[in-house]
């Protein structure tokens, strides 16, 4: 596979943490962006700027740093989000839902529409992989937000995908279970705030969670695809299956 140049936001730690380690071992050119200190430096070969994505004029500063240094962009990840609040909609504050809906849904598709303008200014063909969740497509006690927001991710993606269908791939992908912050946070969670609590420390105790290094190769086999999916809505194979 020849080297790409490629986008993570959200690639401090977790699963854009891990993805990023990987794509840089295989040699591709990296933008990494997160709110805190990504995980990997400034190099020859990688652009790292701390940013929050709900602003869109720091994130169109890093899409134009990222291309001055890199070239154009070939996949630019959504990969910055957030889980909580926890817990049923009538106790949670309404200042954190904003923050949640804020950075989960605005700030990707603040990402997806400067990603998908830098490409019609290089004339230039990508994809673009929208983080996505099982609980886009179901309901779950105390996550009322998360699901919403993921249920938005996944039609954005949709109909984002018609209107550049001649430009880019675009992809709404559930990475399935792996073992990040976010799970951490479930399995500190009570049973009031969220009743399937039990089955994720099962998991945990199980060990089978996918692994971001497995992720980020399902992730490029899917953009470079010489029979691509006509699926836009997509969900990753358990990985010890």
């Amino acid at each position: 596979m020849s080297q790409k140049t490629i986008v993570i936001t959200g690639a401090s730690r977790g699963l854009g943490a891990g993805m990023a380690k990987t794509f840089a071992a295989l040699g591709h050119r990296l933008g990494l962006c997160s709110r805190t200190e990504p995980i990997l430096p400034c190099s020859s070969e990688i652009h790292s700027q701390t940013l929050n994505v709900t602003d869109f004029q720091e994130l169109d500063d890093f899409i134009q740093a990222t291309h001055a240094k890199l070239g154009p962009i070939d996949l630019w990840i959504n990969n910055a989000g957030l889980l909580g609040p926890i817990g049923p909609l009538r106790e949670v504050d309404h200042r954190s839902i904003k923050h949640h809906m804020d950075t989960n849904v605005l700030g990707l598709i603040y990402g997806s529409q400067l990603y998908v303008r830098h490409l019609h200014d290089q004339n230039h063909q990508g994809a673009l992989i929208n983080i996505s969740s099982g609980a886009a497509r179901g309901g779950y006690f105390g996550w009322t937000s998360y699901c919403a927001s993921k249920a938005a991710v996944d039609n954005f993606t949709q109909a984002l995908a018609l209107e550049e269908k001649d430009r880019l791939r675009a992809y709404s992908v559930a990475p399935g279970v792996i073992d990040t912050d976010m799970q951490e946070q479930i399995r500190n969670s009570t049973e009031e705030q969220f009743p399937m609590v039990d089955k994720f420390h099962k998991l945990k105790k199980a060990n089978t969670f996918n692994t971001p290094e497995f992720v980020a190769h399902e992730l490029l086999k899917l953009v470079h695809s010489q029979n691509p999916t006509t699926d836009v809505c997509l969900r990753l194979p358990n990985e010890y299956s």
